[in-house]
């Protein structure tokens, strides 16, 4: 059983930062390739930023330089920083876990097997 759990969504001013956190429990030890995925309303769910269990990492064009993706395999948390907010950033942030996947399919949300409930980012 795994289960995500995110944290730290809020409202913030365009230009403000807010820290995302996606902590995963498992019963089982198991390595994941972790990412950020947001959901606009009426809009489908897209990549935001991924890092694999090797430590590369992706990011969508629209985040890049602005948003930083990390992870924190002991205390088996993923990070998302960002800075520099838009309005355009408002959506609902899920954290994403796939026990396997290939380079080319980062973006692809039907290669994450395991997703957390999410949490709202508001920039207004």
């Amino acid at each position: 059983h795994v289960q995500l759990v995110e944290s730290g969504g809020g409202s913030v001013q365009p230009g403000g930062s807010l820290t995302l956190s996606c902590k995963v429990s498992s019963t089982t030890k198991l390595t994941f390739c972790m990412g950020w995925f947001r959901q606009a309303p009426a809009k489908e769910r897209k990549a935001v930023a991924v890092i694999d269990m090797d430590g590369k990492i992706n990011y969508a064009d629209s985040v890049k330089e602005r948003f930083t993706v990390s992870r924190d395999d002991e205390q088996a948390t993923l990070y998302l920083q960002m800075d520099s907010l838009k309005p355009d950033d408002t959506a609902m942030y899920y954290c994403a876990a796939s026990i396997s996947i290939l380079e080319g399919d980062w973006a692809e949300a039907a290669r994450y097997q395991y997703w957390g409930q999410g949490t709202q980012v508001t920039v207004s």
